[in-house]
């Protein structure tokens, strides 16, 4: 059964870094799409990263274009989210998906995703 399990999350001051990672196991993802969504406390869960597991294209929201980063290991299976300068409103659970249909263009959207992590938090004082 697959399985997607994060961590990395914690607490951290304004300026600061944090890397997350999604660990897959269960089935083979090289085919899939990965995202990182996050979700505010009163707020909807909104699309942050996604990268295609096999080809390495990357796509990001706007809000963290120039700060955060997705990467991939294919020995370890890991998906990684990179978070550089990071500023209070970045606040959030965050959470790791994968899609296994190939036939979107975006993959910005939570139901092309059929499988999801348990999600980390992340916090960020100012």
């Amino acid at each position: 059964q697959a399985q997607l399990v994060e961590s990395g999350g914690g607490a951290v001051q304004a300026g600061g870094s944090l890397r997350l990672s999604c660990a897959a196991s269960g089935r083979t993802f090289r085919n899939y799409a990965m995202g990182w969504f996050r979700q505010s406390p009163g707020k909807e869960r909104e699309f942050v990263a996604r990268i295609m597991w096999r080809s390495g294209s990357t796509y990001y929201a706007d809000s963290v274009k120039g700060r955060f980063t997705i990467s991939r290991d294919n020995a370890k299976n890991t998906v990684y989210l990179q978070m550089n300068s990071l500023k209070p409103e970045d606040t959030a659970a965050y959470y790791c998906a994968a899609a296994a249909s190939l036939a979107f263009y975006d993959y910005t959207r939570e139901r092309q995703y059929d499988y999801w992590g348990q999600g980390t938090q992340v916090t960020v004082s100012s």
